[in-house]
């Protein structure tokens, strides 16, 4: 029997490679720390799983392996749950024990369908007879019993684009609310997770999309190649995704400074959060709090302490300490001109100093002067 060896094969074939690849990057000893990535990756070895039975199908190498027809149908009912587990998982840090229970239709599906797992090899051959070569004859083949009782494998397709679509809506709520807490623009992330989350929520609907378009177009479900090829196509974008998040690439040279050296942190993300950082300390005045600091300011603006501590040093070219006691000077500034009868001390604590020694020093080096002498004129 001819093999066929097409655009469709290969491309569906360099996924599977792909999807493998990835599946070890997210699966390392490093990376796996994250909850996120151990979901990631397995989720990758599900859809890789899925696809490499397509390709036998579609290409005919299943001749040499009919045991596996179908073997991967359990395995789509993990596609929406490890999705959602990779959302929770980026959003809250690890999913709860509760949520392991989204795996039960999976598990119940698993031993459903050993009842067609254990057919001999003519029941398999005759599956995909009827699914990729219907222009093949089938074969004689009694059935020693009835394998699909409560009629669920009639509608596993149906049903396992329901689980994608449930799950997929449940992430896309899930990210949104992410973004509000965040308050960030969904179509221009500056949070790498939020990033992956939209990046990721994106691509499981239109994995959806494609899906259902082919199955529409292709009433005998003849058509399974062309999604298959499409979801190896968002295997390639997310290896893209990878490489540019990398900071193989943007590595500091030696003779500079390496503190940020790891950071994704675009120039317009830092503007961003500038412009946001002196809207805040202008308005709400938050450093005339004693008790400020910069996980305060940071939990303020919905970003985290390594991201703001950069934008303050490398936008700023000053540390969070020398840019609060800018601001408190300011104020300062102000108040002894407005208020000439309140003590020094007063206008300290006014500021959020907590002792006069200290607000005299800070005073003095960013203004030349004292603050009585300011007051002086």
């Amino acid at each position: 029997m001819p093999y066929r060896i097409d655009l469709f094969a290969v491309f569906i074939f360099l996924g599977i490679i792909q999807a493998i690849f990835l599946s070890f990057f997210f699966l390392s000893q490093e990376n796996r720390k994250s909850q996120s990535n151990v979901f990631r990756g397995l989720l990758l070895i599900v859809i890789a799983s899925c696809i490499f039975e397509i390709f036998l199908m579609y290409s005919g190498y299943i001749v040499h392996a009919f045991f596996l027809v179908d073997f991967s149908e359990s395995l789509a009912l993990l596609i929406g749950p490890l999705f959602y587990f990779t959302v929770i998982s980026l959003i809250q840090g690890k999913i709860k024990q509760f949520h392991y229970l989204h795996l039960v239709p999976f598990v119940f599906y698993s031993f459903y369908l050993m009842l067609f797992l254990l057919l001999p090899e003519d029941a398999k051959y005759n599956a995909w007879v009827g699914a990729y070569r219907p222009d093949l004859s089938l074969r004689e083949c009694e059935y020693p019993y009835d394998t699909d009782p409560l009629s669920i494998r009639d509608r596993i397709t149906e049903l396992t684009l329901l689980s994608i679509l449930g799950y997929a809506l449940m992430g896309l709520i899930e990210t949104i609310k992410a973004f509000q807490r965040k308050k960030e623009s969904f179509w221009k992330p500056f949070t790498p997770a939020l990033k992956t989350l939209k990046t990721q929520a994106l691509i499981i609907l239109s994995v959806f999309v494609a899906i259902v378009l082919v199955k529409l177009t292709n009433k005998n479900d003849t058509g399974d190649h062309i999604f298959a090829t499409y979801i190896a196509l968002t295997i390639y974008l997310t290896s893209f995704s990878v490489i540019a998040n990398s900071s193989t690439f943007r590595q500091t040279p030696l003779n500079e400074s390496q503190k940020y050296k790891g950071s994704t942190l675009t120039s317009e993300q830092k503007q961003t959060t500038l412009l946001r950082l002196q809207k805040l300390m202008n308005i709400n005045k938050p450093f005339l709090s004693s008790n400020f600091s910069l996980p305060d300011l940071a939990q303020s603006l919905n970003v985290s302490v390594h991201i703001l501590s950069q934008v303050i040093n490398d936008s700023l070219g000053k540390s969070f300490f020398e840019m609060v006691a800018e601001y408190r000077v300011e104020e300062a500034k102000q108040l002894l001109k407005d208020q000439p009868n309140i003590k020094i001390e007063e206008i300290a604590e006014q500021v959020g100093y907590n002792s006069k020694s200290s607000f005299n020093t800070a005073f003095k080096k960013i203004t030349g002067k004292t603050p009585s002498e300011y007051r002086a004129g």
